[in-house]
């Protein structure tokens, strides 16, 4: 067998599971697209350069839209692990790998995700902030906790959520499985925590952007649990910001 032939046959034996940060504020989202600066191609090239490839295709938990960031971003791809530290060496500032080891045969970080966290981050005062900008929405206006915390309480189960993706939207099956919803307050910064089976384009902020709406005396309770019923987009509420949102952690089922 030569070399070349044994080196293929090796590398496709091989899974790696890997965990990434990311700011999302100067990335067009995670997918390569033509022409945009995206948290793929930056990966990708890193791995290229370093296991010394043509090409290295990362299978990802979580397509996050532009402006969106990651603090527990999982990848999977067919190669070797390797030192976390070697690609945070030619990565740009706004990437971090956290974490690279050897997975499981055939191991997808897509497809074998059972849970998805994500978190929206309100900052909730009359002064804007410095340090927050870029990291939370900020609210400068009266808002009813108690309707937030309903509103979160409302989305427990199963649900049609097509009042929160786009129009336009690629999905077939708009149904979820919302495992727990909440919002915590910590002094000024309101966090919305949110963990599904899987979650839809936009359908976070979308969520957030209609909460906010209850919470400041716009629309009723009512009317926000009604939406869950399979409404249409038109009828819910405004799409918030992306820089306040985050892809928090992946869950997997246990190791056998």
């Amino acid at each position: 067998m030569c070399d070349s032939t044994r080196r293929a046959l090796r590398v496709h034996d091989v899974t790696s599971r890997m965990v990434l940060e990311y700011d999302g504020t100067a990335f067009a989202g995670w997918a390569r697209q033509p022409g945009q600066r995206t948290v793929q191609d930056e990966v990708e090239r890193a791995l290229c350069t370093v296991l010394r490839e043509v090409e290295v295709r990362v299978v990802v938990a979580g397509r996050t839209d532009r402006g969106v960031h990651a603090w527990g971003q999982v990848c999977s791809y067919e190669h070797e692990a390797v030192d976390p530290q070697r690609l945070n060496a030619l990565l740009p500032r706004d990437v971090a790998v956290l974490d690279c080891n050897p997975a499981a045969d055939g191991f997808d970080a897509r497809h074998d995700a059972i849970a998805r966290t994500y978190c929206y981050r309100v900052l909730h005062r009359r002064a804007r902030s410095v340090w927050w900008d870029g990291r939370a929405l900020w609210h400068g206006w009266d808002l009813d906790h108690a309707a937030l915390e309903a509103c979160a309480a409302a989305l427990s189960g199963e649900h049609d959520f097509t009042a929160f993706t786009p129009t336009d939207s690629y999905h077939t099956r708009f149904e979820r499985i919302i495992r727990t919803a909440e919002w915590r307050a910590d002094g000024d910064l309101l966090e919305f925590w949110i963990t599904a089976d899987t979650f839809m384009r936009s359908m976070n902020r979308i969520l957030v952007g209609t909460m906010l709406e209850v919470a400041s005396g716009r629309r009723t309770l009512e009317d926000f649990t009604a939406l869950l019923r399979g409404a249409p987009r038109a009828q819910a509420g405004p799409t918030a910001a992306p820089h306040g949102l985050a892809l928090a952690s992946v869950g997997y089922p246990p190791a056998p």
